[in-house]
């Protein structure tokens, strides 16, 4: 016995389809670009850019698990990633001055050097990725979404 599909779930499933090889070819392209010219990988990037919008005072310092809802990754993923840029020299620990068993991470000199060394690649690729996915006919509504949320100048 078979079914009809339902139609709306039917355009759903597309639409997320369609937006999943967007995610995927941005991120792959992204992740060609930073890793030839900054040997920096998306994932590492986007650490290294969470953790350099920090701020002193209230709320500012993120915990481990609020930078790993930040770069949705697991919490182990995240450390085994901070461990990484640690080991790089790209970031700190330290503990939370008022709760001991907090502990933050902050972009070092040498982390936010290359930071702002990585920013043109990052931004030239991803400009680059949704360029080509913009002639996708399946894809283009999607860019022009994605477009639509940068704020005007």
């Amino acid at each position: 016995m078979s079914r009809t599909p339902d139609p709306a779930l039917f355009g759903l499933a597309q639409g997320w389809c369609a937006l999943s090889a967007l995610h995927s070819r941005i991120e792959a392209h992204i992740e060609r670009a930073l890793q030839a010219h900054h040997d920096l990988s998306v994932r590492e990037f986007s650490v290294l850019d969470v953790l350099n919008r920090q701020h002193d005072g209230e709320g500012g310092h993120l915990r481990m698990n609020e930078v790993a809802d930040a770069v949705v990754l697991s919490q182990s993923a995240t450390t085994r990633l901070v461990n990484r840029l640690e080991d790089r020299g790209l970031l700190t620990r330290y503990l939370c001055l008022t709760d001991r068993r907090g502990i933050y991470t902050d972009v070092t000199d040498a982390g936010r050097s290359l930071l702002e060394e990585a920013r043109p690649t990052n931004d030239t690729a991803l400009r680059e990725a949704l360029e080509d996915a913009s002639r996708r006919t399946e894809l283009a509504p999607l860019v022009a979404a994605v477009e639509s949320l940068a704020p005007t100048s």
